[in-house]
């Protein structure tokens, strides 16, 4: 039996105005397709500015799609998230859609610990003794547990993105180069987490500049330069 179709994206296209450089239109994405199974990691491949983060900030719903369709296996059904609702992506990225960036955003002054612990919705000591497991194979040493990780090192901030963004049961996982800032061992750990999600049957959409995470995790790879609009006389950008 197939598995489920957990993410569906149909014709999208993204154009971004500059207005800093005389509302200059910058076509970053045209007609893209991709689709993610549960249990699968799609990998988005390409050079860096050919608008790899732009597709994943779009199903996440960062940065409105100008055309198509993204059509999410939310919890109370499929959900086109072009056309949805501020709300409805919220609930969307409450209940199934999880995500995990380059960079740490939280709240200032919460510790590391209780960042990690409120993203999930089991009782306490289920939810406490998940937390521990999480930092402990991220290599976070537990005398940082308390604090808060503004002034964490780059690679720290990264593992605490990583641990709160594997510790929501998202059944849908977006990863934007989350081993990009890590070490071996910590690298390993994470393909260890992923392999995880797929095994418990997460669909998982990600961007890996490292060819030995992609090769090790991809089960296929869009080559996104196919939907690049022709930038002729236009340095790639990052979006």
């Amino acid at each position: 039996m197939p598995s489920t179709e957990m993410i569906s994206v149909e014709g999208l296209s993204k154009t971004f105005k500059l207005h800093l450089m005389g509302g200059t239109e910058l076509p970053v994405i045209e007609a893209a397709a991709l689709s993610v199974r549960a249990g699968e990691c799609v990998v988005l491949g390409g050079p860096s500015g050919v608008g790899k983060s732009s597709i994943l900030k779009m199903i996440y719903g960062n940065y409105r799609a100008d055309q198509g369709s993204i059509v999410v296996q939310g919890e109370s059904g499929p959900l086109d998230v072009v056309t949805a609702t501020p709300r409805q992506i919220l609930r969307l990225r409450a209940s199934t859609l999880g995500y995990v960036s380059q960079f740490l955003k939280v709240i200032p002054r919460i510790s590391t610990f209780d960042i990690v612990r409120s993203e999930m919705k089991q009782t306490d000591d289920v939810a406490h003794a998940r937390t521990r497991d999480l930092l402990i194979r991220l290599s976070l040493p537990e005398q940082l547990w308390s604090l808060p990780p503004a002034t964490f090192s780059g690679g720290e901030q990264q593992r605490v993105n990583i641990a709160r963004g594997f510790a929501a049961d998202h059944s849908i996982l977006l990863l934007d180069e989350p081993t990009a800032s890590l070490d071996r061992h910590n690298r390993d750990a994470v393909i260890a987490l992923i392999r995880e999600k797929k095994a418990a049957g997460v669909g998982i959409l990600a961007i890996f500049h490292d060819e030995e995470v992609r090769e090790s995790l991809a089960d296929r790879i869009v080559d996104v330069k196919q939907f690049a609009p022709s930038l002729a006389g236009h340095r790639p950008l990052n979006f």
